[in-house]
């Protein structure tokens, strides 16, 4: 089958033949209708996870997928062929930027009956990173005030949606063309980062979802209420993370390195510093189809690439300016909606 995959870290993404899937008893083989992008991918083909993440070569990327189920394992109850399905595939078991892929029936759900799949291919990653965030490590409750960087991104455009349904204040950062966008999407407080240093306009938070990392996780710190947290997925990575993957104790010990001074300093301020890796959950996203098909949570698919030009749609990433998610099809609907 075609797929796009890497040979090497730091290599081209590339057009190849890969084997058909194996299909364990208990995956859902799918055929990929829509794959999204995700900075994630480019992540992982540079390597930067590579110490806990031991992936083999020719590696397909693509952390999530909407399509339609054509073959199941034999102890497979929940899912049949014809069904179509959504998922984030567990870290072990990536490739959605191929014609199809396995995946372990656990992580699969059912897509929401009032998306169509492309819309569909852009939620699994990043609903479930913001649900990760906001509900299981967050425990955001109503009256609480969340920051939400990038709001106008693929994770920020959900999360922003989600923590406004938990009955949070919700404050986000964007460019000053993305404002009203971004409150639309049910943001509080706007503050357009080309013009204002968020940290010098917002006090008193209980929680930050940080997008970014480096100075702007930082100054994340300095805006939270005492006995606060920022929950950050650009890193750097902490200790538990390792504990997570399996590391090693050696890989252990220098992971909790990186991360040692941004802990120093939350401590020293009174809050907490935690890195989200978000794991796979087939439950965790029927949680989240009910709240689309209540249209409580809505996706923003900004562009739409064809298969062919998966590579190009990865390179987009690194060029940012597009609302939402950037999705790879393999059905029709191209969209371009930059800004």
């Amino acid at each position: 089958m075609k797929a796009f995959a890497i040979t090497r870290y730091n290599g081209p993404l590339q057009e190849t033949d890969m084997p058909e899937p194996e299909v364990g008893e208990h995956d859902v083989l799918v055929d990929v209708h829509t794959a999204g992008v995700n900075h994630l991918d480019e992540m992982i083909r540079t390597g930067e996870f590579k110490q806990v993440l031991r992936y083999r070569f020719p590696l397909a990327l693509g952390n999530e997928v909407a399509g339609t189920v054509v073959q199941v394992g034999r102890a497979v109850r929940s899912f049949a062929p014809g069904d179509t399905v959504y998922a984030r595939p567990r870290k072990d078991r990536i490739g959605t930027f191929a014609e199809r892929i396995a995946i372990d029936e656990e992580d699969v759900a059912p897509a929401p009956a009032s998306l169509d799949l492309t819309d569909a291919g852009s939620l699994p990653l990043v609903a479930l990173t913001a649900w990760q965030a906001l509900v299981e490590r967050g425990n955001v409750q109503p009256g609480q005030k969340v920051l939400i960087h990038s709001g106008a991104g693929g994770v920020g455009s959900i999360a922003i949606q989600l923590a406004k349904h938990l009955g949070a204040e919700v404050a986000t950062t964007a460019s000053g063309s993305n404002g009203g966008f971004v409150r639309d999407l049910g943001a509080d407080v706007v503050v357009d980062y080309r013009a204002q240093d968020f940290e010098h306009v917002l006090h008193g938070y209980d929680l930050v979802l940080d997008t970014l990392g480096g100075k702007n996780l930082e100054k994340s710190l300095r805006v939270l209420r005492p006995g606060g947290k920022v929950i950050g997925i650009a890193g750097p990575p902490d200790g538990a993370f390792a504990r997570e993957m399996g590391a090693n104790l050696l890989v252990r010990s220098v992971i909790t390195v990186l991360s040692a001074g941004v802990r120093r300093r939350a401590k020293k301020l009174g809050v907490r510093y935690e890195f989200l890796f978000m794991h796979a959950s087939g439950d965790q996203l029927r949680r989240i189809t009910a709240l689309v098909d209540d249209s409580v949570l809505r996706p923003v698919v900004g562009r739409v690439f064809p298969f062919e030009q998966t590579p190009e749609a990865l390179q987009s990433l690194g060029k940012g300016g597009t609302r939402g998610k950037v999705v790879v099809s393999r059905g029709d609907r191209p969209t371009d909606d930059e800004g």
